[in-house]
């Protein structure tokens, strides 16, 4: 179970990674963007990715609204995977 659970915490931080990516390009190029909507939601699940990208590829950083939500979303997260893999051993 763990195994299982930490490899959705690898692909949706992976995949959030992308996404930010993904919007960042299509924003240089006049594209069609992802909805600031669907980042915050994937950020949910994956925040480490999202925080990565957001510094990787200079992309909402400035918008205090996905600087916190991506940062308390990382500490949720942080505080998830201690409970999960580490609490047992305490």
């Amino acid at each position: 179970m763990e195994r299982i659970f930490l490899a959705f915490l690898i692909i949706t931080n992976l995949a959030t990674l992308i996404l930010y990516g993904v919007d960042k390009y299509n924003s240089k190029k006049g594209k069609r963007r992802i909805s600031e909507k669907t980042l915050l939601i994937t950020s949910i699940f994956g925040p480490f990715g999202a925080f990565v990208g957001m510094y990787q590829f200079r992309h909402k950083t400035q918008k205090f609204k996905f600087y916190i939500t991506v940062f308390l979303l990382c500490l949720l997260q942080f505080a998830l995977f201690f409970l999960l893999f580490y609490s047992k051993y305490i």
